[in-house]
């Protein structure tokens, strides 16, 4: 049978290009600001998902469908996360001797979480196939996009050797290790 409220529910009333006001994991949701101002748009943990990311960074530029609803915008689709610009985070010190040609050079890896903390700032990861493990620091998350991992989350990244072993440079939703 059809369903018209379905249909309704999916009904795209414009495409929205701004930033990540904040995202909460925990909350499973969080909210955009339109670059042409108006009110806040709700970003929910589906939708998110359904983009192939668990997390969001606040800040991250975003370009998504909205729909009107009784409790205002609400974002339906995303079609582009950007991170945020990385002149607004503070540069990592043990990545001070490294280029963006060095980190580019990296081999793009499918990966998964073995533990992430975000209170404590870091957490760790291991390459399919490989026993080492790959550290990951929050801020490297920040400059990727990302705000929070989950144990299990399945995910691409570039890691290099630094002083406290291998660590990632920068980790991204698994479907950017899939192109």
């Amino acid at each position: 049978m059809f369903d018209s409220n379905a249909e309704q529910s999916q009904k795209v009333d414009a495409r929205v290009s701004g930033h990540v006001k904040w995202f909460d994991p925990a909350k499973g949701f969080g909210f955009l600001v339109s670059d042409e101002g108006g009110p806040d748009i709700l970003l929910h943990a589906n939708v998110l998902r359904n983009f192939g990311q668990g997390s969001v960074a606040d800040g991250a530029r975003v370009d998504v469908d909205v729909q009107k609803t009784d409790r205002g915008l609400q974002a339906i689709t995303i079609r582009a996360i950007t991170p945020p610009n990385p002149d607004d985070i503070a540069p990592l010190e043990d990545f001070s001797g490294v280029t963006p040609e060095e980190i580019a050079a990296a081999p793009l890896a499918p990966a998964r979480v073995k533990w992430f903390d975000k209170a404590k700032g870091f957490g760790f990861a291991n390459i399919y196939g490989r026993a080492e493990d790959i550290f990951i620091h929050v801020e490297v998350l920040r400059r990727s996009g990302l705000s929070d991992l989950f144990p299990g989350e399945a995910l691409a990244l570039r890691a290099i050797e630094s002083a406290r072993g291998l660590m990632a440079v920068e980790v991204f939703a698994w479907e950017a290790g899939l192109a």
